[in-house]
């Protein structure tokens, strides 16, 4: 974990080559959907219990990740597509498809998704579990005395259960802070957006004598393809992060259990002819 913040803070600070920021963002991206199977398949939130410092880490080197791009762009976008790597140019080329004002249109979708729905919406969660699972910690207590003095368990398993209380009600409350960086993360990533795209092309029209419309296709594919791999690891991030606190305190998987409602009822599931 040092080593990694270190690692964070030196791409804030110094040039990145394109080919580590290939690295980074490949990275980034892998353990964006490592950390949202884990959730999936998760029995309990007390199983993934660093799912919080994970969250926070993940943010962190995301916004360096943006910081190294943004100063790659900036220095190196008259070069072409494949200034800022191929990752980038790969996701700006996929989603542009020929047509930048499709692609801008087609981030700014992505982008009210992951910061509307998704984030607030997770981070409304993590407020709500956090307060009533502080709240429900003295009833949870004294039924562990009750259960104690009335034999039905004993001083280690009593221990037990007070330690389990105790991270849950911690694990709760990490994640209503954890949210809070989440969302500050897609407002972000929004403002970094408009100010690559306008900073480049400042740049390449004032600096490299570039053309209105040749700067506006180069740092437009640039800008979007790195906002897009930035935010595509937040929107896995975020719906991690609202399974971890939508999930049920039963040993069943979040899979399982959804797969399993369906099926509850396989009758209402069936085709009814008109």
């Amino acid at each position: 974990m040092p080593v990694l913040l270190l690692v964070m803070l030196a791409m804030m600070m110094l040039p990145v080559p394109a080919f580590l920021l290939d690295v980074f963002f490949t990275f980034n991206i892998a353990l964006s959907i490592v950390v949202l199977l884990v959730c999936v398949y998760a029995l309990r939130p007390l199983d993934f219990a660093v799912f919080p410092t994970i969250l926070l880490v993940a943010t962190l080197l995301r916004l360096a990740l943006n910081v190294a791009s943004t100063r790659v762009v900036m220095l190196h976008g008259q070069e072409g597509h494949a200034a800022a790597g191929k990752v980038i140019q790969a996701f700006g080329e996929v989603v542009i498809g020929g047509n930048y004002v499709v692609g801008i249109v087609v981030f700014a979708i992505l982008m009210i998704i992951n910061f509307v729905v998704v984030t607030k919406g997770a981070g409304r969660i993590s407020e709500v579990s956090a307060r009533f699972t502080l709240d429900a910690m003295p009833g949870k207590q004294m039924a562990i005395d009750a259960d104690l003095n009335a034999g039905l368990i004993d001083q280690n398993q009593a221990k037990l259960r007070r330690l389990e209380v105790a991270q849950e009600a911690e694990f709760y409350g990490s994640m209503d802070g954890a949210s809070k960086f989440v969302r500050g993360d897609a407002i972000a990533g929004l403002l970094i957006l408009f100010i690559n795209l306008i900073g480049g092309m400042a740049v390449g029209i004032f600096q490299h004598n570039m053309s209105f419309g040749d700067a506006g296709r180069v740092y437009a594919l640039l800008t979007i393809g790195d906002g897009l791999v930035a935010q595509l690891p937040s929107l896995l991030l975020s719906t991690a992060a609202a399974i971890m606190v939508t999930g049920l305190r039963v040993p069943k998987t979040w899979a399982s259990r959804s797969t399993g409602r369906c099926s509850l009822r396989p009758r209402r599931w069936r085709w009814q002819p008109a």
